[in-house]
């Protein structure tokens, strides 16, 4: 039966506890578990059979969690780990190698652009940034080297919704994998699988879980990338050493990348999600629908409000008709535009600290996706590392502010930002 958004977000991935009967996922806080006997153990080492072996590679509470992420991203499984920063490295780690480069879209987190521009070099990786609103520019920035194109969904900060279909069609032409950061917009709002993405990575930390208690992250397989169409992707076309000259694409399948990420990525990175934050998420994701289609609300209304409030010089909400990806939100995100925009503050880099400082139901934080309205200057604490030209690249200028718009009531919301703003403007 094809169950409804609704119902997978609560039932994905969770069968009742087969030892007591409990109906929550409980938390398997465990690092080891006991093999039948010693063919059981050299079965699962040699990935003949599927089990459980150390939490570092697989955890039962940890497992209701990607099952119930690849479900509602239409993936054909998941890997989970520490953050969405991990998923990044995770995701790209079988593909890559030294002399290798990655085509990124310059909208970006301003901790992925320092991760992609600073970060990847000391792999001998490399990233070259684009505007993916030039399409002509992505193909062109495509070389021989080139294993990947990468960007977000709805990008943050800024609320920037990338043409997926476009993007993936320039991707699928050069026989690479497309990987897409699904965090600002959630499966709910948007599923990049089905404008053509290979990869969806997330930071579960923010709208998945939703309640600012744990970090985690994701990275969900489409199975639907040939692997050995070509000699680009050795670790998963070719002999793994490690085992014994297996095949991940070979005997895998559409669950190649799934099972060399846990079984080399996990493996040896070490990145692991603990069973502890997976419970919390997927407690979270039980409300996802709820929560989002008031995020979405909420933001349309303060969006709009904010957009003839006489201090503000822009507000970049792709949900307001004036905007220049309106167009997109339908085709991509047909469920709304999130809830993540920023606002140009008239008075520049000094009104938007005062802003800041003076906003009272807003919490200043550097995380997003709460159910909390949140708050911060990206110029200033996220994207500060970035040079003055990447961060108006990213859409983090001195006279932007960062806005996450919670789900408590609009006219609250409002009023805050109302008093906010006229303190700041004196």
């Amino acid at each position: 039966m094809a169950y409804g958004f609704d119902t997978l977000q609560i039932h994905a991935g969770a069968r009742p506890d087969p030892a007591t009967g409990a109906r929550q996922v409980p938390i398997y806080q465990t690092t080891a578990y006991v093999f039948r006997d010693a063919e059981h153990a050299a079965a699962l080492f040699n990935l003949q059979e599927v089990g459980y072996i150390y939490s570092r590679l697989t955890n039962p509470t940890v497992a209701a969690l990607q099952e119930r992420v690849a479900t509602l991203e239409g993936g054909v499984g998941a890997v989970c780990c520490s953050s969405g920063h991990a998923a990044q490295i995770m995701a790209l780690f079988p593909l890559m190698g030294p002399g290798l480069n990655v085509v990124v879209s310059t909208r970006l987190y301003g901790g992925s652009i320092t991760q992609f521009s600073q970060t990847i070099k000391r792999f001998g990786w490399s990233a070259t940034f684009v505007d993916f609103d030039d399409l002509d520019a992505v193909a062109a920035a495509i070389d021989d080297n080139t294993r990947a194109v990468f960007c977000e969904s709805i990008a943050n900060p800024g609320g920037y919704v990338t043409d997926l279909d476009a993007v993936a069609k320039i991707a699928d032409a050069a026989g690479l994998p497309l990987i897409v950061d699904n965090t600002s917009a959630t499966p709910y709002l948007c599923r990049p699988i089905e404008h053509g993405a290979t990869l969806v990575v997330h930071s579960m930390t923010k709208y998945l879980t939703g309640n600012g208690t744990v970090t985690g992250g994701v990275v969900v397989d489409s199975g639907n990338f040939d692997w050995s169409a070509s000699d680009k992707f050795p670790s998963l076309s070719e002999p793994e050493p490690a085992y014994h000259g297996l095949k991940f694409h070979e005997t895998f399948g559409p669950l190649a990348f799934t099972f060399h990420s846990i079984a080399i990525g996990l493996r040896d990175l070490g990145m692991t999600l603990n069973p502890q934050a997976a419970h919390y998420t997927l407690m979270g994701i039980e409300t996802l629908s709820l929560r989002m289609e008031r995020h979405v609300l909420n933001a349309e209304k303060v969006a709009g409000w904010l957009e003839s409030h006489p201090t503000i010089e822009a507000v970049t909400y792709a949900g307001l008709a004036s905007s220049p990806y309106h167009d997109r939100v339908a085709r991509i995100c047909p469920k709304g535009a999130g809830g993540l925009f920023t606002i140009a503050l008239k008075g520049g880099y000094d009104a938007c600290t005062r802003f800041v400082d003076s906003l009272e139901l807003f919490s200043h934080v550097a995380n997003l996706g709460d159910t909390r309205s949140l708050v911060i200057h990206s110029a200033s604490t996220t994207h500060r590392q970035l040079s003055p030209e990447q961060q108006t690249a990213a859409g983090a200028a001195p006279n932007v502010v960062r806005i996450s718009i919670g789900i408590e009531d609009a006219a609250d919301i409002i009023a805050d930002l109302d008093q906010a703003l006229t303190k700041a403007h004196g």
